[in-house]
């Protein structure tokens, strides 16, 4: 609790906070056209910041030490907050946001949900605003239901590698994952959560039953298809526009013991793509199908890691991969232990319709943790080489089937030169298996591409492992997207404009939109996406329309307003 001392300390640190702010603010990005520096600390901010602080949580509001919440994993743009909330109830992130609400047009504060901190350009920071720290909000415990329909309840600041180990002790597991697991599960379900089971089970944003959110107004709001189902579909792969995730019900299968995991190489994108293709279309296939690209790598075949074998060791260090463009296939097959008498023979049975390059097949057998936790192995090597704190800058498109040959053959080996800066993994998705109605925005046919370019640059770098040099190659490919309107999306979006954004959610805007006036009426939730303004002028008789949600696009009334 803030007592009455603590808050009397609060407001004379605000007061110091509010002069050296304005006399030593720096930022990054002080000419990004959605923020406009203030010359001076006006009444109404002060007075905002004035009634944060007189608040009492469960947990506690700072004013100090908020430097970690300008950054994040892309490690690019820096903008300051104001105040940092720890919650240790959902009512804790109700009030904050229903108080800056209340304050309608006389303040610029905004709310940014942060969770592990590995959004790539600045989309967790609120400029001025207040981040909540969504890690700290652990209460209630998870909560396992072990039925027919098994899931578990978890809070949203929950991470999915603490999830994993909690709910292998059941028997189960969530099926959908992304490739990394120190993630927060607010975080994913608010863009998609993408990786290789995608293909069968869809996202995790499709492997959800219900939400606690709580909206641009305050309120908290229990959703799922059945109630308040606008409500579920828009904060689902919202990007946080329509309210904060605080808890989740994900659903659960039974787990496995061990994986069979497995890579092979191609020459020939064409038949690379060919054999993804036809791994994702079959009802009998492998568990995990991803891929990536390998430009003028040397001494390919002795730097798989250390678990993995090779087929034929002989014809393997016969093979050689400079100067090069290679494609690798990277596929898993779950099994348990009474499985073991035929699951090399049903691997086999799969990988004869391949036609990779019969002596680069490679493979090992590990745990189930093991190969879901496996980028957090190569991690901890990053950090103790100071290679993990270094500038990310990511770029993820999703590549409609018609136009990916087109991409492969202008980016790769062309405008992309090599992949020494980190993967460029490439595997297709089959949209027709995923749900509709959520907020995510994809290409218009059923199987498209997730590229991703998972570069990392060396700050004092001016060469090829540069920041700029990195983010200049970026460009050269968005730019040959538009030339030849290959149909692209973004995936974990950043555009600098509104029209920008537009032209991304497309016939969705309208939608989008309309969404936003109803559930977060003055854009007071996630600003570093840069999407929509804080609004300041909003007529009074809107705000009364909008104050609660008790209609959604379909006009149904509200019930589980809690």
């Amino acid at each position: 609790m803030i007592n009455f001392k603590q808050n009397t300390i609060a407001l004379r640190i605000l007061t110091v906070f509010l002069v050296s702010f304005t006399i030593n603010r720096k930022n990054l990005c002080s000419n990004h056209p959605f923020f406009t520096p203030i010359k001076s600390p006006s009444v109404h901010f002060a007075t905002a910041h004035s009634s944060l602080a007189e608040m009492i949580f469960d947990g506690h509001l700072s004013f100090e030490n908020t430097e970690h919440t300008a950054k994040d994993f892309g490690g690019r743009y820096h903008f300051m907050p104001s105040a940092v909330l720890y919650p240790k109830s959902v009512s804790d992130i109700s009030s904050v946001v229903k108080n800056i609400f209340q304050m309608g047009e006389t303040t610029e504060l905004t709310v940014g949900a942060r969770g592990h901190g590995h959004s790539l350009e600045g989309q967790a920071q609120a400029h001025r605003g207040v981040v909540i720290n969504m890690e700290s909000l652990r209460e209630p415990e998870m909560s396992f239901h072990t039925g027919i329909m098994p899931y578990v309840d978890v809070s949203a600041g929950e991470l999915w590698i603490n999830i994993l180990h909690k709910s292998l002790k059941h028997g189960l597991a969530p099926k959908s994952w992304t490739d990394y697991l120190h993630l927060t599960v607010g975080g994913t379900l608010s863009n998609a959560g993408i990786s290789g089971q995608a293909f069968e089970h869809g996202p995790q944003i499709d492997n959800v039953y219900q939400l606690q959110v709580v909206t641009g107004t305050g309120e908290v709001v229990i959703c799922s298809e059945e109630q308040h189902s606008d409500l579920f579909h828009a904060v689902l792969g919202g990007l946080g526009q329509f309210g904060i995730i605080t808890r989740a019900r994900i659903a659960l299968e039974p787990a496995p013991k061990k994986v069979k995991w497995i890579r092979a190489l191609y020459s020939d994108f064409t038949i690379f793509s060919k054999d993804q293709e036809r791994l994702i279309a079959s009802d009998n296939s492998f568990n995990y199908i991803e891929g990536f690209v390998i430009i003028n790598r040397t001494g390919l075949l002795d730097n798989w890691r250390s678990s993995f074998s090779s087929k034929d060791p002989i014809q393997a260090n016969q093979f050689t991969s400079e100067g090069r463009v290679l494609f690798c296939l990277e596929v898993a097959k779950y099994f348990n232990l009474e499985e073991s008498d035929h699951i090399d023979k049903d691997i086999d049975n799969l990988l004869s319709d391949l036609n990779y390059i019969q002596s680069t097949l490679f493979l090992s057998e590990v745990s189930y943790v093991d190969f879901l936790d496996r980028v957090h192995v190569s991690e901890l090597k990053l950090q103790e080489k100071g290679l993990w704190e270094v500038p990310h800058p990511w770029l993820n498109l999703l590549i409609p089937r018609s136009s990916v040959h087109l991409f492969a053959q202008e980016v790769f080996g062309n405008i992309l030169s090599d992949t020494s800066n980190g993967p460029v993994l490439i595997y297709p998705v089959n949209k027709s298996r995923w749900k509709n109605g959520t907020s995510m925005v994809t290409p218009a046919e059923n199987v498209f591409y997730l590229i991703a370019f998972l570069s990392s640059a060396i700050p004092s770098s001016t060469g090829k492992d540069g920041l700029e040099h990195i983010l200049t190659q970026h460009q050269r490919i968005l730019n040959f997207c538009g030339r030849s309107n290959l149909g692209i999306k973004q995936y974990l979006p950043h555009y600098r404009t509104q029209e920008e954004w537009k032209a991304h959610f497309g016939t969705f805007w309208e939608v989008f939109s309309k969404r936003k006036s109803i559930y977060d009426p003055l854009a007071i939730l996630a600003p570093g996406q840069r999407i929509f303004q804080k609004r300041r002028h909003l007529d009074n008789e809107d705000l009364k329309l909008n104050s609660s949600v008790d209609k959604g696009l379909d006009g149904n009334p509200s019930k589980d307003i809690i």
